[in-house]
């Protein structure tokens, strides 16, 4: 027979007997969801498990510029500043007054990230998602989420300087090598710097800030989608002169408590310390102290750090903490005491439902620009205090309860949240928000809008751009598509009075 022949007669035959021996052994269900003849139950489209937190971001107006390399605006800031009387004598003209004007200016700045999907990428999603999509998707929420810390946090204008030099004693406690010298090195850093070690809390789940084997850095080398590189400033002020103390003699004596002076324009320190040669960093605090302990176990050694200051970007704008604290703001801004090392100063409950601290800012925006915030960004640990402070002290009586009518009966619903907070100088309430990315230990109060008549202010502070949100798909120069969003723009406020910063609290 011919082999063609052959073939089809074992096919018969086996049509005829169609019990091998495999289907003598039986199926059973894979061990496996990738095994055997089992489906994979996988949902498309893939899930987006990640927050994109941008409160300032959605609330700040955003208005188109035209053209030029800087946003410029000019203020009369003053009338009749010498306070000439208005009382005239008989037939007699008054006098002339005199008045304050001020120039103001904002360079324009780009931001952008980039992405790109090859084509593998592209046909191994077919019928599941979509790359190319998504890829620009995400791209545009990573913008907002970087925009946001811009508009928090940018710095491109307030340089730290040289931080001061820490002040230290010995004290009980602690497993620090005894009768041994010990060096310790402050940084003070900007929220780009303290970001560096504590991690962003916005566009991935998780994110604490872990000491152990951190790392902390002056400048970094960005290499960009096109090949070439930027130098960026990572937000550290230029390290202070060396401390040197050394620790007692006996056993459980070995601690040392470090205080800085406090870095106008910083949210945040770094500490190093250890034997001469491997002062590593130890801690990084919102306040302006540290009790050191233990051996430090950071990856960063302080000879790692250039002695330049590196606290300012200039590829970025000033963000909020900037324009706030830049000197001549008239901003209010005020550090709390040093307090204990490694304790600070907490706020303090007034004893009728109020926090003394606070009623101070109030106070000082009333007395000097006639105004009241509308609401405080506070770090979590800060709302918490304010809580407690509120609750504890005296203030439940004087709590607006809301209750809802559908509640069920016999049931209690435990906690209380401080949503506002009254000015007791103007009677306004003032709201208490959250913000992720508020460094602790700091409330920063916002005004939505100039509280004067005729002010000629339509917003208060505002995004001017160039050119807002647009994407680039780039043409093709290898096998992937390559997707940029970019903006185009500057942060103008108007009226940095109306904004104000309380820090260092204890947490």
């Amino acid at each position: 027979m011919s082999s063609t022949k052959d073939t089809l007669a074992l096919v018969k035959t086996a049509r005829q007997s169609p019990v091998d021996e495999l289907a003598k052994a039986g199926w059973a269900q894979s061990g496996s969801a990738v095994s055997g003849l089992t489906a994979y139950d996988l949902e498309a489209p893939a899930k987006s498990l990640f927050p994109v937190l941008t409160p300032l971001r959605n609330r700040i107006a955003r208005v188109s510029g035209k053209g030029g390399i800087q946003a410029n605006w000019r203020a009369i800031t003053g009338i009749n500043t010498a306070g000439t009387m208005a009382g005239v004598s008989q037939g007699n003209r008054g006098a002339a007054i005199t008045h304050t004007t001020a120039d103001y200016l904002a360079a324009y700045r780009g931001i952008g990230l980039e992405d790109f999907v090859n084509f593998e990428a592209e046909y191994s999603a077919e019928g599941f998602d979509d790359a190319k999509a998504r890829a620009v998707e995400n791209l545009l929420r990573a913008v907002m989420i970087q925009e946001e810390m811009l508009d928090l946090g940018g710095n491109t204008s307030v340089p730290l300087g040289t931080t001061p030099t820490p002040a230290l004693t010995t004290g009980v406690g602690g497993t620090l090598v005894a009768s041994t010298a010990h060096n310790v090195f402050c940084v003070a850093l900007t929220l780009q710097g303290l970001q560096q070690v504590a991690g962003y809390n916005n566009g991935a789940t998780g994110q604490t800030g872990a000491i152990a084997g951190a790392t902390l850095v002056a400048t970094a080398v960005r290499t960009n989608m096109d090949a070439t590189t930027d130098t960026l400033n990572m937000g550290t002020a230029q390290k202070s002169a060396v401390a040197t103390i050394t620790t007692g003699a006996g056993v459980g004596v070995n601690s040392i408590s470090a205080t800085v002076a406090p870095v106008s324009g910083a949210v945040a320190y770094a500490w190093f310390w250890g034997q001469a040669g491997a002062e590593l960093l130890g801690a990084v605090t919102t306040i302006n102290s540290v009790l050191i302990l233990a051996v430090a176990t950071g990856a960063t050694n302080i000879a790692t750090l250039p002695a330049t200051d590196n606290s300012t970007d200039g590829l970025v704008y000033d963000g909020l903490l900037s324009q706030i604290m830049k000197s001549g703001s008239g901003a209010y801004v005020r550090d709390l005491a040093t307090g204990v090392a490694g304790t600070g100063t907490p706020l303090t409950s007034d004893g009728a439902a109020g926090i003394v601290e606070i009623d101070t800012a109030l106070a000082s925006f009333w007395n000097l620009y006639r105004l009241s915030p509308d609401e405080m960004f506070v770090a979590a640990n800060v709302m918490l205090a304010m809580n407690k402070l509120i609750i504890a002290n005296g203030g439940a009586p004087l709590i607006r309860y809301n209750i809802d009518a559908q509640g069920q009966s016999g049931q209690i619903q435990a906690g209380i949240v401080v949503a506002s907070y009254l000015n007791k100088i103007t009677g306004n309430y003032v709201k208490i928000t959250i913000h992720p990315n508020m460094p602790a230990g700091m409330i920063m109060f916002w005004s939505n809008s100039v509280p004067y008549p005729l002010s000629g202010v339509a917003n208060v502070i505002q995004k001017r751009l160039r050119r807002d949100y647009y994407q680039m798909e780039w043409a093709l120069r290898s096998r992937r598509y390559e997707y940029g969003v970019y903006a185009d723009g500057v942060l103008q406020n108007y009226f940095p009075p109306a904004f104000g910063i309380i820090k260092n609290i204890a947490a």
